[in-house]
């Protein structure tokens, strides 16, 4: 897509839609505006049982914005399950830029120091759009989950957008609404200033779990 950059992706959030490729290997980027929209509402995010103790006992060490690039590559990567991605490189570029500009984050789960799973997404107001997430290790995708969705809340965000609802996302609270009422809740998260960054790092699994149920 000729002379489409940062500039050009953020404005494409901003009036709801969002860009994505046929497959890992097609250049081309095309834009989605779909009829119904994945949200997770914040105040009834739900973290299952089991999980939960999986985030209590700190399996993974979770950090923020330590290796942006290499989420985005994991995510783009063909796995198991997954054999095509829709990240190619100039999508992929794309948001390594926007990450420069502060606008997009990612949350990554380690292990004896390996990084084993994680996502990122775009940041603009109040409004957090989730874009992919990966896992080499048995819910290392989820965790980075539960610690983003705590980030956000002690941020003062207002929208977590998935884009789509899958199984996965429903155990967790995922909702899909119809356009027009996505739009309505994303000009009113845009125009108010959220704080990526409120919540401190390296918080243990059961502060985390806290603060998850304090602000709701």
């Amino acid at each position: 897509m000729r002379g489409f950059g940062t500039e050009e992706l953020v404005a494409c959030y901003e009036r709801g839609v969002f860009p994505m490729s046929e497959g890992r290997d097609d250049p081309s980027i095309f834009l989605i505006d779909p009829d119904e929209r994945g949200v997770i509402p914040l105040d009834a995010f739900h973290i299952p049982k089991s999980l939960a103790k999986t985030v209590r006992r700190d399996v993974f060490d979770v950090t923020v914005d330590r290796c942006f690039s290499e989420v985005v590559e994991a995510c783009a990567t063909p796995a198991p399950g997954r054999e095509d991605t829709w990240i190619n490189p100039p999508i992929q570029s794309l948001y390594e830029d926007l990450h420069a500009t502060g606008r997009a984050h990612s949350v990554e789960c380690w292990r004896d120091g390996d990084l084993v799973g994680g996502l990122y997404g775009v940041s603009l107001g109040t409004a957090f759009f989730g874009e992919s997430m990966f896992s080499h290790a048995t819910d290392a995708s989820k965790v980075a989950l539960v610690h983003l969705v705590a980030r956000l809340k002690a941020g003062g965000y207002a929208l977590l957008d998935t884009q789509f609802i899958t199984g996965h996302l429903e155990r967790f609270g995922a909702v899909a609404i119809p356009r027009d009422a996505y739009r309505a809740r994303l000009r009113l998260a845009l125009g108010m200033k959220g704080d990526f960054h409120a919540l401190p790092e390296r918080l243990s699994g059961a502060q985390l779990l806290q603060s998850i149920t304090q602000t709701s």
